[in-house]
């Protein structure tokens, strides 16, 4: 009877690990991989150990990105491109997994490492929780918060940090419950940015999301727009 529960016990682990490596695996790609890593006029990209580092004319202030659950890291080069040549150096961080749950305090080696005057935390979807969570819990080591179609779980009510969420009017995936509830989480500098007509995925260059809306712009028009608020807020404000 015990050789036999130990084989059922055994045949489940399997089961469950198969079924994990299957769901890791199953996850969105870039679709312009060809230019996502070349460099431009003002920005240099070259491969860290712990994901990409986008060098731009900027030297004070520094954003690290967390991607999107089940999304390869360097759909959100364009983005992070866009934000590097406005003046404010890019870190795009590279998950265990695609899954940034498991690479939550991976922001603390490159805050260790560079010495920037100042330094943001930003993510995607699930990316963006993730680094909310981090920034509850480490916020002495930031100056502020960039969520995209996320929320946080945390309060940050009494942190120093600006907080900005920046979110598409078609967007089906994100929980829009929980952005509402969020709200009463968030500090004073707390702000709202509504891209009229992007969705979920508009901000990366993956694709079409299931279950997400159709976007009334395209992701070049919605990846632009955010990059410019995200901008005004670290350099304007």
């Amino acid at each position: 009877m015990k050789k036999k529960i130990l084989i059922i016990i055994a045949a489940a682990i399997a089961a469950a690990a198969l079924a994990f490596v299957i769901y890791v695996n199953d996850y969105y790609h870039v679709i312009n991989r060809d230019s996502a890593l070349e460099n431009t006029d003002l920005v240099s990209i070259s491969k860290t150990d712990r994901g990409y580092f986008y060098d731009g004319p900027g030297e004070e202030d520094a954003l690290i990105f967390y991607p999107g659950a089940k999304v390869e890291d360097i759909a959100y080069s364009a983005l992070l491109k866009e934000i590097s040549a406005g003046g404010v150096d890019c870190f795009l961080v590279s998950m265990p997994c695609n899954l940034a749950f498991f690479g939550i305090n991976r922001a603390d080696d490159i805050i260790e490492e560079y010495g920037y005057e100042n330094v943001y935390l930003a993510g995607h979807s699930l990316g963006g929780a993730m680094a909310a969570s981090y920034a509850a819990d480490n916020s002495e080591k930031l100056d502020g918060l960039i969520l995209l179609a996320a929320y946080s779980t945390k309060d940050l009510k009494d942190s120093h940090l600006k907080v900005l969420s920046v979110y598409g009017s078609e967007d089906k995936v994100v929980n829009m419950e929980k952005i509402v509830q969020g709200r009463g989480m968030m500090p004073d500098t707390y702000e709202e940015f509504v891209i009229e007509g992007g969705n979920h995925s508009g901000f990366g260059d993956y694709g079409e999301q299931r279950g997400d809306g159709a976007g009334a712009i395209t992701p070049d028009e919605q990846r632009t727009q955010a990059a410019e608020k995200i901008l005004e807020v670290i350099k304007y404000k």
